[in-house]
């Protein structure tokens, strides 16, 4: 092991030891870690030289993979530490130095109960086609909750599930499942392309890491239509923002057939945020739509303002809306209504229903 390899590895215990979910490692500053949403300096350690993060950076990349670095100024890419945890990685150049940042991905896949996620999410592992999307910020558990669902339909099913992912996060250990992860770039050429050979690959479930342009999403709910059941993430904040970004994603004359697809084929979307506890850690604020009689038909007709107000209105169906997860947070001495408030989608209705 050269030094600046054993040098990544004492900075990824950093991250193990102190339960930290990334890794920055820019110049002129020491190893930063993020641990319950703050950026903390690794205690002891020296600011770092461009030298220092350039050795220990591409200390991590294959000759293929350095050459993809510097051809396009970044790469993503994950790796296995010690057999205990696996991290996503990104090297990236900025004012003409290199810097990294590291993602902690945890070798147990945590269960929907572990996740403290609604119960109800176990329906949605039960289903044996149709579309489910799992949306938020960057950073805010989307792949963790996607696979917690992947991984109960691996230990209570026996189906053919293939994940499409740039790059491979979890990775699942088969049970019940046939499972297949095929990462970009290695596997195949692309999302649209992984997705469309799973029809000629007898795929049951697919989870795709990311849609990212109209021909993927155009592809994922025709493959949701034709009995499959899809899975897939999006950078979005609300349920009702989702299905706008997917139906906008489209050329004004295709937007009323993905409109009637969209509302045939969905089943539910769960937004997640990872908010600071006053007790230490972090906890779930959610919202959950669920594609019912009323909500399928407010897509098919175009009318996506008025979901949140369907959402708000049927706690007993299951649903939950970010503001009452949020109210119910502060009132439960979880969270700050100061971060209640930051993470709320309209503050007002978060006041109104804290009495405030």
């Amino acid at each position: 092991m050269s030094d600046q390899q054993r040098k990544i590895s004492e900075l990824l215990e950093e991250v193990l030891k102190n339960d930290a979910t990334d890794l920055h490692l820019c110049v002129g500053r020491p190893p930063i870690l993020r641990i319950d949403g703050k950026l903390v300096p690794i205690e002891g350690s020296s600011p770092l030289s461009p030298d220092a993060v350039k050795e220990i950076s591409l200390s991590l990349l294959n000759q293929d993979q350095q050459d993809k670095f510097w051809a396009q100024k970044d790469i993503d890419f994950a790796f296995s530490h010690n057999e205990k945890a696996r991290f996503r990685a990104n090297i990236f150049l900025q004012m003409g130095k290199i810097a990294s940042a590291f993602r902690f991905i945890p070798s147990k896949i945590r269960t929907i109960e572990e996740l403290n996620l609604p119960p109800i999410l176990h329906q949605f592992a039960r289903a044996n086609q149709g579309f489910f999307l799992v949306v938020g910020p960057s950073g805010h558990g989307k792949s963790t909750a996607l696979a917690a669902i992947i991984d109960e339909i691996n230990h209570t099913r026996g189906d053919h599930i293939i994940t499409i992912e740039d790059p491979v996060e979890y990775i699942f250990q088969q049970d019940k499942c046939i499972i297949d992860q095929r990462e970009v770039g290695i596997d195949v050429l692309d999302f649209h392309r992984g997705l469309r050979s799973m029809f000629r690959e007898d795929a049951d479930v697919v989870m795709i890491g990311e849609m990212r342009d109209a021909e993927t999403i155009s592809t994922a709910i025709t493959a949701a239509e034709t009995g499959h059941l899809i899975f897939s993430t999006l950078h979005t904040n609300t349920a009702s923002q989702t299905i706008d970004r997917i139906i906008d994603s489209f050329a004004p004359h295709q937007q009323a057939q993905i409109r009637s697809q969209l509302s045939a084929t969905l089943l539910g979307i769960l937004s997640r945020r990872l908010i600071p506890c006053l007790k230490g850690g972090m906890v779930n604020a959610i919202e959950l739509l669920i594609a019912n009689h009323a909500i399928r038909n407010l897509i098919r007709e175009g009318k996506i303002h008025q979901i949140d107000m369907i959402i708000d209105t049927s706690l007993e169906e299951g649903m939950i809306s970010l503001n009452r997860s949020l109210a119910d947070l502060v009132s439960r001495g979880m969270i700050s209504y100061d971060n209640a408030e930051l993470y709320s989608a309209s503050p007002a209705e978060l006041r109104l229903l804290l009495g405030r």
